[in-house]
């Protein structure tokens, strides 16, 4: 089975090096988002494995705002032009890094084949804090001055926004590995609804919403499983989860998960050199 690891980056490329370097497998290929703020060529050393490939659409990524999505749209296109049979498109950043070897990820995804593993949760029901992420007007993808007094007086004057097509709001993470045949749905679906994607353009947070909601509102959403996969710790209480360290052995050995993120090898190399020694080899 053909896995497609796809890397959003936009600093630290040793790191990505790195993360690529513990993911080689005969069937495994890399395409690497550089966020266009970044110098593209401090990445160039990484076209010396066989099987990376820049994305060529780049965007300038902003937290919270829909570039992120579209980054993912863009590196999801270009798998589907290359015209290999991926089993599986798994979605990366560039801090991850794997807590199982390859062959033990290949061979997990085989099978398991056709299930699509994301965190989900309801919007209306269990996660209810991100309601006004969609029922508000959210201007931070937008280039224009002012915008955020207009997004004020926007949501003074209009009434709640309503959900395109009728989609029912999950999400969580924005990260996960889902087969092919659901990438390809993604990306054919926001085609043929340009409405929803102007929905999601106005949306905060929507990279942890948009691609959850598509399937679950899709024949895929029996395929759905609630679990990405990945070990996060968020127990920091901050925007971003918690920098791993050794001090988290012991909880990414039991975590029972192929992933973790994040880590950082410039401050916390260790814990990566334990996971290569430990993990990887099983």
């Amino acid at each position: 089975m053909k896995l497609a690891h796809l890397i959003l980056a936009h600093a630290q490329p040793d790191q990505l090096d790195r993360l690529i370097q513990a993911l080689q497998h005969p069937d495994a290929d890399f395409y690497i988002h550089v966020d266009r703020k970044t110098d593209l060529e401090a990445f160039r050393n990484l076209l010396k494995h066989r099987n990376v490939y820049f994305v060529k659409k780049r965007e300038k990524v902003y937290w919270g705002a829909y570039s992120m999505v579209q980054a993912t749209l863009n590196g999801f296109e270009e798998i589907i032009a290359s015209g290999v049979p991926y089993g599986y498109i798994n979605l990366l950043s560039g801090q991850d890094y794997p807590l199982k070897s390859p062959d033990f990820i290949h061979d997990f995804l085989e099978k398991q084949a056709g299930t699509q593993f994301m965190d989900y949760l309801s919007v209306m029901k269990e996660w209810q804090e991100a309601i006004p992420r969609v029922k508000k007007y959210h201007l931070i993808h937008y280039s224009i001055p002012g915008k955020y007094a207009l997004e004020k007086l926007l949501n003074t004057v209009l009434p709640e926004r309503k959900s395109p097509e009728k989609l029912t709001f999950v999400g969580r993470s924005q990260w996960f590995t889902i087969t092919f045949e659901a990438v390809k749905y993604i990306v054919r679906y926001l085609k043929e609804h340009p409405n929803v994607s102007r929905f999601f353009k106005m949306t905060w947070g929507v990279d942890e919403l948009v691609f959850q909601t598509l399937l679950y509102n899709s024949a895929f959403k029996p395929a759905m499983r609630n679990d990405n996969l990945r070990y996060i710790d968020w127990s920091e209480g901050k925007a971003s989860p918690k920098t791993l360290t050794v001090a988290d052995e012991a909880l990414l050995r039991s975590s029972g998960k192929l992933f973790a993120r994040k880590f950082n090898s410039t401050t916390e190399p260790e814990i990566m050199d334990i996971l290569d020694a430990k993990f990887l080899t099983v």
